[in-house]
């Protein structure tokens, strides 16, 4: 069993109220990891420690700076070993998707040390004589970082990397679901040699998880909060960071459409539906929900990929290497049956999948979706992917936009001028063509449109996301007033 303290001014340190929670493996349901429980007094002294070693780390040269991230990077994956092993227990998470998760997050703080030279301004031309004016890039100051569990390590270290790349100190608040996986990052910062007070990271009980968000928002040092979440989460981040004007960057909920017109290469459009649609159980903001197909090709679609659907072993990760793990929860995968259930009563057909055991689910593919049913609208974020058959490039756009989320999308068309057109049009922060809808490097800017959220993480676009841009003048000659 994983214990799990706070980290707090370099330090492992219990709970002020000295209070621990269990989090339970979601297939055996037995007790994985016992974490200290944060309250508001803990926020007040994670966030005192970044405040009290701002100024000194906002001053570290570049060099400094990236010499300790890449450091990181290389004792993460050092533990490479040890975030398989809690993410399978904490998460249900298969080895391959955890140890993808160690290697993309290694090369995001890579990318984030590449950075620390590149925070850059200029020299803007001014009306009055003898004065230089700049623009220039400052750090905030410390950064309030929440990550959710679905990719616990690269969304844990993406919103820590970059706040600490352009001078900022940071406080992360860990998923409850995964306290060991999210405390292991800061475990591996530290060993790097990231200086103490400059990464603190919290862990909180699942009801205590409202008050102390709310207090790391509402600490007057905090001046920036990045959250990775639902978007019913989100909503209440943005609402409470709004009444202190503090600037946020949200990254929410996907309802990802795959477009496949009627000229696709069909082999390939499948292929990238069964890994956007069920890598990591479909528990991933960018998973495939929707295959939105031309009725010319979708009898032939929905064979090839129902039969690859049906062809995937699902078993708990812990026995062994399997494509599909455990759904984070039961509550999770008992409304992921909802929705099926839902859909298949309203006329829909489930032509692979549609059951499992506990929190074990088979890959499953529903055709002939309707907007009369739930799945059709909301984010099932588990392993279904729904088929809804469309005639032509109009209504394939009308059925795609067709929803208040736009994180991710595709378009599969031998036309490539064609399809750039359709992508063009697909009301998404990103847009893969031939492509799956799951993709990101670290050095894209990555994020979304309407409510899957705004601001971007990723190379240049984050470090616009965690710098303020400061107007600066020098007179350099004499100043003429008019009195």
């Amino acid at each position: 069993m994983n214990d799990v303290a706070l980290l707090i001014d370099g330090k492992s340190t219990a709970a002020q109220a000295g209070g621990y929670f269990d989090r339970v493996d979601p297939v055996k349901g037995s007790v994985v990891s016992k974490a200290a429980a944060a309250r508001m007094a803990d926020v007040s002294l994670a966030v005192e420690a970044a405040a009290k070693v701002f100024a000194e780390w906002a001053a570290t040269g570049p060099g400094r700076r990236r010499e300790l991230l890449l450091k990181s990077a290389d004792v993460l994956m050092a533990h490479q070993k040890d975030f398989i092993e809690c993410m399978i227990a904490e998460t249900g998470a298969t080895a391959p998707w955890a140890g993808f998760n160690v290697v993309f997050a290694a090369g995001i703080l890579r990318e984030a040390a590449s950075m620390t030279s590149q925070i850059a301004g200029e020299v803007i031309p001014s009306d009055v004589p003898d004065n230089l004016a700049m623009a220039i890039r400052q750090p905030i100051g410390v950064c309030a970082a929440i990550a959710p569990w679905n990719a616990p390590v690269i969304l844990g270290v993406r919103a820590i990397a970059m706040p600490l790349a352009c001078g900022n100190t940071v406080v992360f608040k860990a998923s409850e679901s995964c306290p060991a996986v999210h405390r292991l990052i800061g475990t591996a910062l530290v060993e790097a040699g990231i200086p103490p007070g400059v990464c603190n990271v919290i862990t909180n009980a699942p009801e205590n998880a409202a008050e102390v968000v709310a207090a790391l928002i509402d600490h007057p040092e905090v001046r920036h909060i990045n959250f990775t979440g639902s978007t019913r989460v989100g909503r209440i981040v943005a609402e409470r960071a709004a009444r202190h004007l503090k600037p946020v960057l949200l990254e929410l909920g996907g309802k990802a459409p795959l477009i496949v017109l009627e000229d696709a290469d069909i082999e390939a459009a499948v292929n990238a539906a069964a890994f956007g649609a069920f890598m990591n159980q479909g528990q991933i903001c960018m998973s495939t929900e929707r295959v939105v197909v031309d009725e010319q090709v979708a009898d032939e679609f929905v064979q090839k990929l129902s039969a690859r659907a049906a062809g995937l072993p699902v078993q708990d990760p812990s026995l062994g290497p399997t494509v599909l793990g455990s759904m984070v929860d039961a509550k999770s995968a008992s409304r992921v049956a909802e929705l099926i259930k839902d859909a298949v009563q309203k006329g829909a057909s489930v032509t692979a999948g549609g059951g499992g055991h506990g929190t074990l689910m088979h890959a499953t593919v529903i055709d002939r979706v309707a907007p009369s049913m739930r799945i059709y609208a909301e984010e099932s974020f588990g392993p279904v992917v729904t088929i809804v058959r469309v005639k032509g490039d109009e209504e394939a756009l009308r059925t795609a936009n067709d929803t208040e989320y736009g994180l991710s999308a595709a378009v599969f068309s031998r036309d490539i001028a064609r399809a750039w057109k359709v992508a063009g049009r697909v009301n998404s922060g990103i847009c893969h063509i031939n492509g799956p809808t799951v993709h990101d490097e670290p050095q894209m800017p990555f994020g979304g449109v309407k409510a899957s959220g705004y601001g971007r993480f990723g190379g240049r676009a984050g470090i616009d996301e965690f710098t303020i841009l400061r107007w600066i003048t020098v007179q350099t000659g004499e100043r003429h007033y008019p009195f």
